[in-house]
């Protein structure tokens, strides 16, 4: 596949994201000088619309934990930018939403440099204690681990920066905070930002243009949470933050929590008149890819009822939570 991208020197892929079938962000990075695997994890939604993930996805699932892996192979670098699992690959056996192991976590991480979110400061309960048990488990097999929030690395004529902690979402969140990832070699810059949901919050977005990236993968807003997790208003802050962002950045993967709605391109709409006049594009990961969108999770009510799983896999999924993390679903 050709890839939609405006960089020369800086290899970027998407490895595995919503457009592609899975909840991720995980994408693949090489420069002359250092070959890089950001947030190497893949998840399923447990259940959306009264129902468990349907076969297809467990399909794009494996298939994307695959890649993970190959791609993990090629890295020297892997980052985390936080503790969610669709971020950072768990070692213990959950073939029910993660589809790892601790076979696969080590295929991940053995031997590699990661560059990780600190799990002693700015940091939930929650991701305080997933990223201790990470550095003991999976973090385990790596050559090292460096807390990366606010450094900078260097490899040959390539830096891979970190920003400081920025909010998981809107500001002061539950969710903790992220870090986002820049990639620079010469002239050409590329901008990872890991679930800043939109931007959301506008100094998130301040540090996004202040680094002046031709391409950018962004997350955007969990449309399917408005009311739940996040305001009408927060919504509108994000749209404001996207449509700033486009009409300066030339190129942006626009992706992860908004594809988690069909209709998401009704919300996008202004943001894509604002790219547009700015001569800017905005192409999913798929896209980019030059492949076609699987929004699995978003039709999963419609793959139910068009193609009804197996009485197999209905048996399968009727099984408690903890044996079906530990059975493999039939495909």
């Amino acid at each position: 596949m050709e890839l939609k991208s405006p960089l020369r020197k800086i290899e970027v892929r998407p490895v595995a994201f919503e457009s592609l079938g899975v909840r991720s962000m995980c994408t693949y990075v090489e420069t002359p000088d250092v070959r890089i695997l950001l947030d190497a994890g893949v998840s399923l939604g447990p259940r959306r619309f009264g129902f468990p993930p349907h076969p297809k996805e467990y399909m794009a699932l494996k298939r994307s934990r695959r890649l993970i892996v190959e791609s993990a192979e090629r890295a020297d670098v892997v980052t985390v930018s936080h503790y969610h699992f669709d971020h950072h690959t768990p070692s213990y056996t959950d073939w029910a939403y993660n589809w790892c192991s601790e076979e696969i976590a080590k295929s991940i991480y053995e031997g590699k440099l990661v560059l990780a979110k600190s799990y002693r400061s700015n940091v939930n309960f929650s991701q305080r204690r997933r990223g201790w048990i990470f550095t003991q488990t999976s973090g385990k097999y790596a050559e090292r681990i460096e807390a990366a929030d606010g450094r900078t690395f260097r490899f040959g004529d390539t830096t891979i920066s970190f920003s400081k902690p920025v909010f998981h979402g809107p500001e002061g969140s539950d969710l903790g905070w992220v870090l986002m990832t820049t990639v620079k070699y010469g002239e050409e810059r590329f901008l990872f930002t890991s679930d800043v949901q939109g931007p959301i919050v506008r100094e998130t977005c301040e540090l996004i243009l202040a680094e002046s990236p031709q391409l950018v993968v962004l997350g955007g807003p969990p449309l399917y949470l408005v009311d739940f997790s996040i305001s009408r208003g927060e919504l509108e802050l994000a749209a404001e933050n996207l449509k700033r962002i486009v009409q300066r950045v030339p190129t942006t993967i626009l992706d992860h929590h908004i594809l988690r709605e069909k209709d998401w391109r009704r919300f996008a709409q202004p943001v894509l008149e604002a790219a547009s006049r700015a001569g800017h594009r905005i192409l999913t990961a798929a896209e980019f890819m030059g492949g076609d969108e699987e929004l699995l999770e978003a039709r999963r009510r419609e793959l139910f009822e068009e193609d009804p799983p197996s009485s197999a896999f209905v048996r399968w999924m009727k099984k408690p939570s903890w044996k079906r993390k530990l059975t493999k679903p039939p495909l």
